[in-house]
């Protein structure tokens, strides 16, 4: 039996682990910014291509190698697919939007995420937990202001692919559920965008400068620390213990957009992002206060 010092120590190392890849993927969307003006496909090629090589690498130099469970295609094309318009969405959002406005838009996908585990988990959220999925998009409403306006639309396009991000992530528990691996997850996802990828890219392909490769290849790096980080992060501790910590990134997206691009949101994006934590961090509470209360029937039972 694990002690309780030992729980505390992981929940520690998840707590530290979420905040770093936090912190990758905020560094991620820099650099998809400061590699300029290339087709969005281009982008999403170099970003997962990396990933590619390094959980590739992983899976043939480990033990069990690659292997699909039974039953578990589907869930990991239903992954792949959704999580590649997901990418797709968020990066044009970072192209046209100030950084931490698209990460925070991106960051809506767990308050998705319940909204699709009804179909995909057959789970049924109670009133209060819709209530926090309301409140929390009023807060996207501050940072999308939808109206007619075009210069609104990479707002809604990074509020989609909160929305694809969400779906996707309900397939990854699914998949966990079932007991598929997470590098077969994350290899598969990374080569399926890149085949979806390349020849949308091959068609219309930009050429780029020595600077724009580098930051396209440290844009892939990013975001397979931040990969592999957010996985150990929920090997330590459960999501719902440690998942507010993910909202870091806003912050971290913030002050790297202001030191290196000049970026200041405005004060009805920082009500959007205020109502939005505020929202996650509630849901988080929620979350441990049930799970405190089924350990305490389960001790008064025995």
């Amino acid at each position: 039996m694990i002690s309780e010092e030992k729980i505390n120590d992981n929940k520690k190392q998840g707590i530290l682990c979420i905040i770093s890849a936090a912190f990758f993927f905020a560094l991620m969307n820099l650099f998809i910014r400061e590699a300029g003006d290339l087709p969005t496909y281009e982008k999403a090629f170099f970003r997962n291509i990396v990933a590619v090589f390094v959980s590739g690498g992983t899976l043939l130099f480990g033990k069990k190698g690659f292997k699909i469970g039974n039953g578990n295609l589907k869930y990991l094309f239903g992954r792949a697919a959704f999580g590649t318009i997901g990418l797709f969405c968020n990066f044009y959002a970072i192209d046209k939007l100030d950084i931490s406005d698209a990460s925070m838009l991106n960051k809506l996908s767990p308050f998705f995420s319940m909204i699709f585990s009804i179909w995909v988990l057959r789970e049924k959220p109670k009133a209060k937990e819709w209530l926090i999925v309301a409140v929390a998009f009023i807060g996207a409403l501050f940072v999308v202001r939808p109206s007619f306006d075009v210069t609104r639309l990479p707002a809604l396009i990074g509020l989609i692919g909160g929305a694809t991000a969400g779906l996707a992530y309900t397939f990854v528990r699914k998949l966990g559920g079932r007991g598929e691996p997470g590098s077969n997850i994350v290899f598969f996802f990374s080569c399926f965008s890149c085949l979806v990828s390349l020849p949308i890219m091959v068609a219309g392909y930009v050429p780029m400068s020595g600077h724009q490769l580098l930051m396209l290849l440290l844009c892939g790096a990013s975001a397979t620390g931040g990969q592999y980080s957010i996985t150990m992060a929920y090997q330590k501790a459960p999501a719902k213990e440690i998942s507010v910590f993910d909202y870091t990134q806003v912050i971290f997206a913030a002050i790297l957009g202001y030191l290196f691009l000049g970026q200041i949101a405005d004060k009805y994006s920082y009500i959007g992002y205020v109502i939005i934590i505020a929202a996650a961090i509630w849901k988080w509470i929620e979350n441990n206060r049930k799970d405190k209360g089924s350990k305490n029937g389960i001790t008064r039972k025995t």
